[in-house]
């Protein structure tokens, strides 16, 4: 088939919009941790005794063994189908996970004989890092149960978006303006309190979105109508050789997140807002001002998205972000003195920052929050070209080279921080700026990110899964599905679907 055809309406599938509301709650409970571990480094230094450097070399040995841990959760996943679904075992079990090991690893490792503490700390890190892969995993691969309608599955980013947004500004706020002061600093009391919310909403958002998967997560919604998939851990080489959608992708995700995470390292908002700027608790004011033009952007994209297809968007969204961050670069090296930066003194200076900071970030949220659809339509590329459904497999291999490279991320700034000077902590917001302060903060706020999106923007000449593509894999599907149901005289499109919109 040369040119795009109609999806047939008998073998589109659809979720109500509050099943993609709720079950977007799966991966916000899962960023809850994520954003929790960004300051496992200022517990392991500031209360567990840790040093700097070594701390970093652990964060990203154990990120690597989260990417390698992927493939054999991605290989379970599609060998599942209990009675209960093939994705909300995990989703429940990967939550458990979380909470007991997060308990452990901040409540008990301080409390040890200095002997233990580091091996109890890495042993602990590696259960919680199993837990995490269970229920991001199901994220991913739960979405090609969840619809398969082009011109829904955008959504699920608008819902994604306004979840994350909330959590990393508001969290990032929480910290910095009602945290951090309440307990002078990083200590017991600041993580006893930041656990115990985290545990609770995380708790909450995945029973909601366990709630939200039911009734689509059930075997006539698995690809061909398959009950299960012959596959090995020896398949995932052939998967990733052939399908050059996904490579594109992974390309692109993976270095925006090595980006976001580098980003989202403690000590660089404090180089940045609390040493460059003078002012920590800005961060969080100043997050707080770009939620909302964060989510319009988002919802601008999506509905973009639901008529352009979702790699147009993606590759605007980028160039925005790009544009965006090279202007403020470009700003902070012409100004004169960025402490004159304050919400209490909104002159030219502080009103240019607020705009291309907030654009850059608007921007890069729309990017973030499209990819986990887009590997949905990977899955389907797979499954159009090969007939395969296998979701998790698909799912992990992202994952896997995504936290590679994200990986590297505490490595990064422990290692460029040490190499001015930075060897035993962190520094904190009563450091002196000092030239190499100056650049290093630019950089990791800045300039990663910048490198990230120019990486992106090549991957995507080579990403075909545009929108008149996706629709044309939808129909032959679609015809699969027809010929199947036909020869085995079976109904694979439950009527409840036809509700659905």
């Amino acid at each position: 088939m040369s040119t795009a055809q109609p999806v047939k309406n008998d073998f589109i599938h659809r979720s109500k919009t509050w099943q993609i509301g709720f079950f977007a709650l799966n991966n916000t409970a899962s960023n809850l941790y994520f954003f929790a571990m960004f300051f496992i480094s200022y517990y392991a230094t500031g209360v567990a005794g840790v040093a700097v450097v070594t701390v970093s070399a652990i964060l990203t040995a154990m990120r690597l063994l989260d990417g390698f841990t992927d493939p054999l959760i991605g290989f379970i996943i599609d060998k599942t189908n209990t009675k209960f679904g093939k994705f909300r075992p995990f989703m429940i079990l990967g939550n458990v996970i979380l909470i007991v090991s997060v308990l452990l690893l901040f409540h008990v490792t301080h409390q040890l004989p200095e002997s233990f503490r580091l091996p109890f700390f890495i042993l602990m890190y590696a259960i919680h890092i199993i837990g995490y892969t269970f229920q991001t995993a199901c994220t991913k691969a739960a979405q090609t149960v969840l619809t398969n309608d082009p011109k829904q599955r955008p959504i699920f980013s608008a819902f994604d978006a306004t979840y994350n947004t909330i959590l990393f500004v508001g969290g990032q706020f929480y910290v910095a303006s009602y945290l951090q002061p309440k307990y002078g600093g990083f200590n017991e009391g600041f993580f006893s309190e930041f656990t115990t919310v985290i545990i609770i909403l995380g708790a909450i958002f995945t029973a909601l979105s366990v709630i939200a998967l039911w009734e689509k997560d059930r075997t006539e919604y698995f690809g061909f109508a398959q009950k299960s998939v012959k596959t090995s851990l020896r398949d995932y080489w052939p998967v990733i050789k052939r399908n050059r959608p996904l490579q594109m992708l992974v390309i692109a995700a993976a270095t925006d997140k090595l980006a976001s995470t580098v980003q989202r390292q403690p000590a660089v908002p404090v180089m940045f807002f609390g040493i460059l700027l003078g002012d920590y608790a800005l961060s969080g004011t100043v997050s707080m001002i770009t939620i909302i033009p964060t989510l319009i952007f988002t919802y601008l994209g999506v509905g973009f998205a639901r008529k352009k297809g979702l790699k147009k968007t993606f590759v605007g969204a980028t160039w925005g972000a790009l544009l965006s961050f090279t202007l403020l670069l470009v700003f902070f090296l012409v100004i004169n003195d960025p402490t004159v930066i304050s919400l209490s003194n909104l002159g030219m200076t502080t009103m240019a920052f607020l705009i291309l900071y907030t654009l850059g970030l608007s921007f890069m949220g729309l990017t973030t929050n499209l990819v986990i659809p887009m590997i949905a339509d990977t899955s389907d590329y797979e499954t159009h070209i090969t007939g395969r459904y296998v979701p998790g497999m698909i799912g992990t291999i992202f994952s896997f080279v995504d936290k590679m490279i994200s990986s590297l991320a505490a490595t990064i700034v422990g290692l460029m921080l040490a190499m001015i000077g930075f060897k035993t902590v962190f520094p904190e917001v009563d450091t002196p700026l000092t030239p190499s302060l100056f650049a290093m903060s630019l950089f990791f706020m800045l300039g990663i990110p910048m490198l990230g999106w120019i990486a992106t923007l090549i991957s995507m000449k080579f990403y075909k899964l545009d929108d008149q593509y996706m629709a044309q894999i939808q129909a032959e599907i679609s015809e699969v599905k027809q010929m199947l149901a036909e020869k085995n005289q079976i109904s694979i499109n439950p009527t409840s679907d036809k509700k659905a919109k």
